[in-house]
């Protein structure tokens, strides 16, 4: 498989209906057009889906590989790296780089279970263990 993308210079941060496609590929792996819009419940919108993976192809957010008769897509960033660009991208924008107002933003929103919020609490305690030192 040969996957094609585009230039660095011409990538740029995903629509909301590019993430929905994203999605997919992150979860489905390598998939056709055909295979994301019947994952995406879109199988009537297939040329609609088939423009919006080109359109991506161009920006960088997916590599298409068109060695085979059916193009096989696959996204060109993980979903972890693509969060970190977004997040990082809000947190510049939105809260002047300040992570401290985007976590209590986020909080403050109430949609986060007992589940994130042990999970964040960890993180915290690893957090606080690493810029002390480990030294007390």
């Amino acid at each position: 498989m040969s996957y094609k993308i585009a230039p660095v210079r011409s990538r740029r941060k995903p629509t909301d209906a590019e993430l929905a496609i994203l999605r997919v590929l992150w979860t489905r792996g390598p998939s056709t057009v055909r295979d994301v819009a019947e994952a995406m419940g879109r199988e009537g919108a297939y040329t609609t889906v088939l423009k919006l993976m080109q359109i991506m192809t161009d920006k960088g957010l997916v590599k298409r590989d068109d060695s085979t008769r059916s193009h096989v897509y696959k996204a060109a960033s993980s979903e972890d790296k693509m969060q970190k660009q977004l997040v990082t991208d809000l947190l510049d924008k939105v809260f002047a780089g300040s992570a401290a107002k985007l976590v209590l933003q986020a909080l403050d929103a109430g949609k986060a279970s007992p589940e994130e919020l042990a999970e964040i609490r960890k993180l915290l305690d690893a957090h606080r263990g690493k810029s002390s030192g480990g030294s007390r």
